[in-house]
């Protein structure tokens, strides 16, 4: 039996390594209404990308979970997305209601997280890669929790990059 070795080569080198990333959000406000921040964290198979802590302004703390959701893909997409790659986005939050929204499961009803919540899905759409919604407790989200606060407490946008 023999095997063709050139077509097996020629196939394997044009199949691309799919991009997997982890991605860990956090949004807060003090007064709910009141300041607030986001923080996300971003890896691709468990090596740091980049994570951001950043002050948005006023809002609620549930805006801020979105916010950090939608930055996350935002950076992805300007810094670290090549059109034509294959990517695989793992989210994991600590807010079971925004988790649930997002993967369907809970109606949005307030017009301003409906409208965060359809920029988030028009970003994966066109990631055009797969994207799952985690909840984990916040004692497995504390990189990204600590961003957060972070930015309150500092008023500033602070960044970390490993390229």
């Amino acid at each position: 039996m023999s095997l063709d070795v050139s077509l097996f080569i020629s196939h394997t080198a044009h199949m691309q390594k799919t991009k997997k990333i982890t991605i860990h959000t956090d949004g807060g406000s003090r007064g709910n209404p009141g300041p607030s921040a986001i923080g996300f964290v971003i890896e691709e198979d468990g090596k740091h990308i980049y994570s951001c802590g950043k002050p948005i302004g006023l809002g609620t703390n549930n805006q801020a979970e979105y916010e950090a959701v939608k930055a996350s893909l935002m950076w992805i997409s300007k810094n670290y997305y090549k059109k034509g790659e294959t990517i695989t986005i793992s989210f994991y939050l600590d807010s079971l209601l925004v988790v649930q929204q997002l993967k369907g499961v809970f109606k949005i009803k307030h017009p301003d997280l409906r409208s965060r919540a359809f920029d988030i899905h028009t970003l994966i759409q066109q990631l055009r890669g797969t994207v799952t919604f985690s909840h984990v407790p916040r004692n497995q989200n504390s990189h990204a929790d600590s961003l957060v606060n972070q930015a309150l407490d500092s008023e500033k946008i602070i960044e970390s990059i490993n390229p």
